[in-house]
Order: structure tokens, then sequence, then C-alpha cells
């Protein structure tokens, strides 16, 4: 259930429908979601763990077969949930994955919450989600072409840390937020557009979309020259956010009590400061 003080920056209905168009598109660019696929795979296949049952999230359900593997017995596909809402009676599941969708729920906290509830004790979240940083190049072209007329084309993304901060207070144990970034270079930010739609990543924002002047197109395309490098092209940013956390359990291992140590640094390092 969604909090009472969570602001309504996301409206459900668009964000819905970026989905379903994805689905749509059929043969685009889907790259984005393809790298969010492999790393998901990867930190799965990096578990020592088997799941008998997964709980599957967002675009990626649709190929939760090739994700999954042979780690999981059955799985549940919900490619339009809404996370803070997920519907799912608690400790239902030992794997939850949610993928290219956390960054656009109204209230995120609470979606973490839900997802830890929904797990079984010693249950595994894998999520992924573009955070902070991504659509540097976009942003800038954007407000460029805007001029004095500012609007709001790309909703607020997470750092690093508020994520890592929110998994602990959602009440996950032993939570790991990391991040990776790659680099795309675009001749043209209308291919950059089409890969974002390819991955169901476009403006979910709540309100009307404000009128930007039947020159707005040309405006964009003198702003990405602007921006462009000697060989025309501009170089494009994402950063992935990737988050995991465990549901609590009697016979998970605990931290050492701080202090327990009984070996110092100093006794690890030799006289070269080297360890």
């Amino acid at each position: 259930m969604q909090h009472a003080s969570a602001p309504e920056i996301f409206d459900s209905r668009r964000r819905r429908a970026q989905w379903e168009r994805v689905d749509r598109r059929g043969a685009g660019s889907r790259f984005l979601l393809e790298m969010l696929a492999d790393d998901i795979a990867d930190r799965l296949d990096c578990t020592t763990r088997n799941f008998e049952n997964c709980l599957i999230t967002g675009p990626l359900a649709r190929t939760a077969d090739a994700i999954l593997g042979s780690k999981v017995k059955q799985w549940t596909a919900q490619p339009f949930s809404d996370e803070d809402n997920l519907g799912v009676e608690t400790h239902s599941f030992d794997l939850i994955i949610s993928a290219g969708t956390l960054d656009s729920v109204n209230d995120l906290p609470g979606a973490l919450v839900q997802i830890r509830r929904a797990l079984r004790p010693d249950g595994l979240f894998l999520g992924a989600m573009f955070g902070a940083g991504t659509l540097t190049a976009l942003k800038k072209a954007m407000l460029l072409a805007d001029g004095a007329r500012a609007a709001s084309h790309i909703h607020p993304q997470i750092e690093l840390r508020a994520a890592a901060d929110l998994l602990t207070r959602a009440g996950f144990t032993l939570p790991v937020a990391d991040k990776t970034g790659t680099d795309v270079r675009y001749g043209d930010w209308r291919t950059l557009v089409n890969d974002l739609r390819d991955a169901g990543a476009g403006n979910c924002l709540r309100g009307m979309r404000p009128f930007l002047g039947r020159d707005y197109v040309g405006r964009l395309d003198n702003a990405w020259s602007i921006l462009a490098d000697p060989s025309e092209k501009v170089s494009e940013r994402f950063e992935i956010l990737h988050l995991s956390g465990w549901a609590p359990s009697p016979d998970q291992p605990k931290p050492a009590r701080r202090g327990s140590g009984t070996v110092s640094l100093a006794a690890m390092l030799d006289k070269s400061g080297k360890i």
C-alpha cells in the first residue's frame, strides 16, 4: 500500500502504456533491457542457492526464462505490476526480481517494504534501475532547446547512496547497492529516444504536457549539434543501479560485533605498508 505522504510524481496509466508499447514495438533495439537482463542473470548465477518460486516484475518479465535459467523452479511474471501496490500475500516468494521499473514508482520506500514482506524468510531481492547521472546529454540538449520555457522532460533519478539507505530502511539484511555505467554515442537524439521507448523508459510524469512550440524539434536539433563532437556524435551516459537484499531469517549469518576482531590491521600489513 502506498504511504499517504508519498507524492504523486508518476502517472500509472502512462507508465503502463509505455510498457505495453514495448510489447507492440517488437523488433526494436532493446539493448538497454538486455543490459539489465544480463546483469540480473549474472548476479543470480553467482548465488549458491536455487529458488522454488520467483516473482519477476516489469518489462523483463517477458524474458523470464532466459534470465532465471535452471536457478528457479517456477515463477510468476507481472510485466505491468506497480511495485508500490504489489497485491501479493506475505511470504509468497523466495526470489523477487524487479528491473527497469523502480525508478518510476511513486513510493519507492513503500515498494521496497512490500517486496521484503512478500519474500519468505531468507528470500532474495534483486533489482536494477537507471539512476542519477543517466541521460546527461539529453537533459542538456532539452535545456538548451527549452530556452526560457524550461519544462520537465525527464523524471528525478535516485542516487546510489540513497538507494542503499532505502534497502536498509526497508528491513533487508545484507543489503548491497552498486552501480555500473556505460556510454553510447548517438548521431541523432531521435535514435536515443527510440532506444528509451524500446526499454519502456520514457517520460511518465503526472500532469499536462506543456506546449513546447512548433519549432521545438528544430531547436532540439540545433542543441544536439552544439553538443556534438567533430564526428557529429554525442556521447550519452547510462548509470544502472543494482540492488540486492535478503529477507530477515534467524539462520542468516550475523555481522561480527564491533570491536570483536582479534587481528589488528597493523598485523595484516608488512613493513612496506602493503597487504
